[in-house]
């Protein structure tokens, strides 16, 4: 919705949404006012319709029974209780397919990393968690440091449209970068494609090594990954409420209480948002 219609005469889902927005139980984040605000973004279907990235699982996963579960599954359905609106989880199976649907407005909000790319398209709260970029090579491989990968004839493979594959393409001056279809797909391409280096997150690289063997990370990171919470571009309403939304879940515990219940090690719960 436009910036400067901040005023609507609702109806259907969206008004009853709006009416039990009073309703609302404890924990209620802003003012009622923002929240209607809010509201009016991001529940025109009476639906908050959040997408679930698959591809990063740091952020979501799939049950054993193929319930979602995860950070951003358990924040997307807090919102969406907050809001008074029917929690929709749309899953991806990546990050760059999950851009696509904000821009394409066929989504509320999603869960991704910040970068100045995307911000073409969207609007960011502050990061909710903090997570590190890692390199996977061959044990038998002459790289030992994050420092040694941006070198010509080093071939790079990333998944198409993540974070990962938006920094290196802004970072690396003499590699060469090969995409994949997924996140998850990297280290699968690297192995049949005898690539040299495979890059993303820690924790997937990390479950991949144990799956595959004969392959080691490299120490450290090449990079930190902020995620937040995204809204399509021009509804700052939405961003306002999301972003204290967002603090509030940090400083109460509730992300750090997710990471642990899903599981999660190697992510942080992201600091303060600075003021």
């Amino acid at each position: 919705m436009d910036r400067t219609r901040r005023t609507i005469c609702a109806t259907g889902p969206l008004a009853a949404a709006l009416a039990l927005v009073g309703c609302a139980t404890s924990g209620s984040s802003g003012t009622v006012g923002s929240r209607e605000a809010a509201i009016a973004e991001l529940g025109g279907t009476g639906k908050l319709r959040a997408a679930i990235n698959l591809g990063n699982p740091i952020l979501a996963s799939r049950a054993a029974n193929g319930d979602l579960q995860g950070v951003s599954v358990d924040l997307a359905r807090e919102a969406a209780r907050r809001l008074a609106l029917t929690p929709e989880l749309v899953p991806f199976t990546s990050a760059g397919s999950v851009v696509e649907a904000v821009k394409g407005r066929q989504v509320d909000l999603a869960f991704v990393a910040i970068d100045p790319v995307r911000a073409a398209d969207m609007e960011y709260t502050a990061p909710y968690v903090i997570i590190e970029g890692a390199y996977l090579v061959r044990h038998d491989s002459a790289l030992q440091r994050n420092e040694e990968v941006d070198r010509t004839g080093t071939r790079v493979v990333v998944g198409r449209g993540s974070a990962y594959d938006l920094f290196l393409t802004r970072e690396l001056r003499a590699a060469t970068l090969v995409r994949a279809p997924t996140s998850p797909a990297v280290t699968d391409m690297f192995l049949a494609e005898r690539l040299d280096v495979a890059a993303g997150v820690r924790q997937q690289l990390e479950a991949d090594a144990r799956r595959v063997g004969g392959v080691r990370l490299l120490p450290g990171r090449f990079m930190v990954i902020e995620q937040a919470m995204g809204v399509p571009k021009g509804r700052g309403a939405a961003r306002t409420w999301l972003s204290g939304f967002i603090e509030e879940m940090k400083a109460s515990g509730f992300v750090a209480d997710a990471l642990r219940r899903h599981g999660i090690e190697g992510a942080g719960v992201a600091p303060p948002m600075r003021t």
